[in-house]
């Protein structure tokens, strides 16, 4: 854009339609003729610089913009608090706010927004309080933004409904969507009942979604069909919310006629092409919205930035690298920026989550720009990745800018001082996460310290920590001290952790299956059976190990001791050829978790069971399947065994082949006969 005479009034009208379309190019194009002052400086379209920066992820040209305002107002100060809290750093923004002579509704309400999006319940709550000690006018905005910053604590969040009714804002419909969602989110379907039905008049259509949704929530299907039916005969309108809360409700009642009728009715109304009725949000279905994204494209329709997103989270959530990088290359090809910062962090993720750790980084490194979403997506692919080093020098230099590090930062920070044995630096983050940030820990992170503990055998102050933790450890906290226990061979303990977990999730089959390892490791063969017949009694089944592999745009499944792949017999053979060499190479079966008792010699039947395991078949069918030199990535549903870990790692040096297998903990990436966890998983 040339330097031109512009009226004033066509300069603002070309910015707003650049702020609406996200039209960073001329946007640019714009401030570089207001800079060059052929207008006068003008608070009012600096603020709207600020939210075209904001609006397309550009945080330091919003907070440039803001700074070359002589005499910023409260409407300047508001919108780079957004632009702050947008990109989930409220301690910068609430730096902003105290620099506001007097802060109006729209500051408060941001700022509190902002601590509630991010899980920080203190500062929330005390901007509310300030709010009602000061006697500022509240909206709904403001109480709903309160409730949502209680984070579940049901007893803030029935004294926020307490003040709200007090104060008359129970007549707002926004406050009792909120209450009835949190209510509902918390376990307390009753007073969610209560709310909705006592909305005599006020009700829309998020009031219906949020009971039809609660009803699902709390297994209730027929109840969440029969308010549909009610929401249908009143004459409110139906959107893609209400009718993917429709769907959950035909699952809950495992009614699959009823379900297909309904979706026929979908389709008759061309809701079913929506991408909200149903699928990438649901890891179960992530196949199927990338059948839909491809359905999308054919019809004619030309993807935007959401649907990048999520598509590729569906590829992440499948792992398939070659359907990753396939929507990258149509990334690249359309006409979404290639500073998309949400489109850039989504593939970023996705090369993680598929093994491709050195394009996830090339990527990161590529990017103009980085927000937390961006480092957190690194932080934890390093993390997952076994090089908790990185991870922890990423955080270093993350602490040094201007992004502040959320609750899902610390969590990957503390992951990975757990499996490097970093146990100073390790409670020195937890402290920095309450004292300096103010993120309140959650059961999460207290997980990852007693982790931390556990591996570096510190058994008896993992404990206390469990015992004095002040929320329930659930059976997060108390799983993570039973697998320390594992590692360090501590039995006692191990029942009494294995018992709450029981108790809390009877149908978990992981701590009866860990407790009866360790009962047959110790040879304790009747406690083996004790946990076994317990098992029977409750319904449980081990679920079971199961190993996955793309190739050639196909993925072929592995089960232990399969007989149903086209080239099993190959593969037996193979193990058959190999077991030899690896023999030769020092290899000692590890038969310490079969859980096969002795009867006589029995060290064959272990070794057979042993060589048929899931991944060790779907790595033996990957390099059966590819080129020498060519890297493999399996994908297993379990964490995998140690036996299987000392075999990969010797076939790696064996083949000289780069061998990565994920599994529910982390990536382990196999090569020259050394694995990225360096044992220690």
């Amino acid at each position: 854009m040339s330097q031109i005479a512009l009226p004033l009034h066509q300069f603002t009208n070309i910015l707003k339609t650049c702020i609406t379309k996200r039209d960073l190019l001329t946007g640019k194009s714009l401030q570089t003729l207001y800079l060059k002052s052929i207008f006068p400086p003008s608070t009012y379209l600096s603020n709207h610089f600020i939210l075209l920066y904001s609006k397309c992820g550009r945080l330091n040209a919003a907070r440039k913009a803001f700074n070359t305002i002589p005499d910023p107002n409260v409407f300047s100060f508001n919108a780079i608090i957004a632009a702050y809290a947008k990109e989930s750093q409220p301690h910068i923004a609430h730096q902003l706010f105290d620099q506001i002579a007097q802060p109006d509704l729209v500051s408060y309400n941001t700022l509190i927004s902002a601590y509630a999006e991010c899980g920080n319940v203190i500062p929330a709550l005390r901007l509310f309080v300030d709010m009602r000690d000061l006697g500022i006018d509240m909206d709904g905005f403001t109480i709903s933004a309160a409730i949502t910053a209680c984070c579940g604590d049901i007893a803030l969040i029935r004294q926020v409904h307490s003040f709200a009714f007090k104060g008359g804002f129970v007549s707002y419909t926004s406050v009792n969507n909120t209450l009835v969602t949190h209510y509902s989110k918390n376990g307390c379907l009753d007073e969610a009942k209560e709310v909705f039905y006592g909305m005599e008049g006020v009700k829309d259509e998020v009031s219906w979604n949020s009971m039809i949704v609660a009803y699902g929530q709390h297994r209730q299907g027929a109840k969440a069909l029969a308010l549909y039916q009610e929401m249908i005969r009143l004459g409110f309108n139906v959107d893609m919310f209400t009718l993917a809360s429709v769907l959950t409700a035909f699952t809950c009642l495992q009614d699959l006629r009823g379900g297909v009728q309904f979706h026929a009715c979908l389709i008759k109304t061309g809701f079913h092409q929506n991408s909200h009725v149903g699928y990438s949000q649901n890891e179960d279905y992530s196949e199927d919205a990338i059948v839909c994204f491809r359905q999308m494209q054919r019809i004619g329709h030309r993807p935007d930035d959401g649907s990048f997103v999520c598509v590729i989270s569906a590829c992440s959530d499948l792992s398939s690298p070659l359907q990753g990088k396939q929507i990258h290359s149509l990334v690249l090809k359309s006409d979404i920026p290639y500073n998309q910062i949400s489109v850039n962090n989504a593939l970023i993720a996705m090369y993680s989550k598929c093994g491709n750790l050195q394009d996830a980084r090339r990527l990161f490194d590529r990017m103009p720009e980085h927000n937390t979403v961006s480092l957190n997506s690194m932080i934890a692919g390093y993390a997952q990745h076994g090089i908790e080093q990185e991870s922890l020098n990423l955080f270093e230099r993350m602490l040094k800018t201007d992004v502040f590090p959320t609750r899902i930062t610390f969590i990957s920070v503390l992951s990975a001082c757990a499996h490097t044995g970093k146990v100073e630096e390790g409670r020195r983050y937890f402290t920095m996460m309450t004292d300096i940030f103010h993120i309140v820990p959650d059961a999460e992170h207290y997980s990852c310290m007693i982790d931390l503990l556990g591996r570096a055998g510190k058994l008896k102050e993992a404990e206390s920590l469990v015992e004095s933790m002040p929320l329930n450890p659930g059976s997060i906290g108390w799983g993570a001290l039973l697998g320390a226990c594992k590692k360090h061979g501590n039995l006692e303990l191990a029942v009494r952790a294995a018992n709450q977990c029981v108790q809390l999730e009877p149908s978990n089959a992981a701590p009866y299956v860990m407790l009866a390892n360790m009962y047959a490791h110790a040879g304790r063969w009747d406690e083996v059976a004790s946990v076994r017949k317990l098992m029977r009694d409750n319904g449980v089944k081990k679920k079971p190990g199961c190993s996955w592999i793309e190739m050639n745009k196909k993925v072929h499944v592995f089960v232990a001791e399969d007989n149903s792949h086209p080239m099993i017999k190959d593969i037996y053979l193979f193990w058959e050829k190999m077991s030899d060499r690896m023999k030769q190479a020092g290899y000692v079966p590890d038969m310490r978790w079969t859980l096969v008792k002795d009867h006589g010699n029995m060290d064959d039947e272990k070794e057979m069971r042993l060589r048929h395991h899931s991944e060790k078949l779907a790595v033996a069918f990957g390099l059966l399947s590819t080129k020498n030199g060519e890297p493999i990535l399996v994908i297993k549903n379990l964490r995998i065994c140690i036996d299987c870990h000392n075999v990969i790692k010797l076939i790696s040096s064996i083949t000289g082949r780069e061998i990565t297998v994920r599994d529910t903990h982390r990536f382990h990436s196999f090569r020259g006969g050394e694995c990225s966890c360096g044992d220690f998983w």
